[in-house]
């Protein structure tokens, strides 16, 4: 019953058009950032490494490589901050999860493994 009640109050705080991502894609999120009274717009690109919860609670995570080192930043899918995420890079992944590039250095870090879509039609 309360369940119903919380969905109907954050269904209108939902933003349309932000679940177009799938883990291990590249994607760009355009954040707004307050500097004093200046608002400007700041791109955060790299890998989405996961995706969790549901609803207004939904948050994925993304992890970039900067100055040689790893660098992750989770955002809330839903968040007024957030002006868009471009997709530069799709990929076929076969997990939910990517938390094994974090183990990876240099350009191997970058690379997501793929299932490519010659090989299935192989099987």
């Amino acid at each position: 019953m309360s369940d119903t009640i919380i969905e109907e109050i954050t269904k209108e705080q939902l933003k349309e058009g932000r679940d177009h991502f799938k883990v291990g894609d590249g994607v760009k999120v355009h954040v707004r950032v307050r500097e004093g009274e200046k608002e400007r717009i700041q791109i955060f690109a790299g890998i989405v490494l996961a995706r969790k919860g549901g609803g207004i609670h939904e948050s994925f995570t993304v992890r970039r490589i900067a100055s040689g080192v790893g660098v992750e930043r989770v955002f809330p899918v839903h968040s007024p901050l957030i002006d868009k995420v471009e997709v530069d890079r799709e990929s076929v992944t076969m997990r939910a999860r990517m938390y094994y590039l974090r183990d990876r250095v240099g350009k191997e870090a970058t690379k997501v493994k793929e299932k490519r879509f010659h090989e299935q039609s192989r099987k």
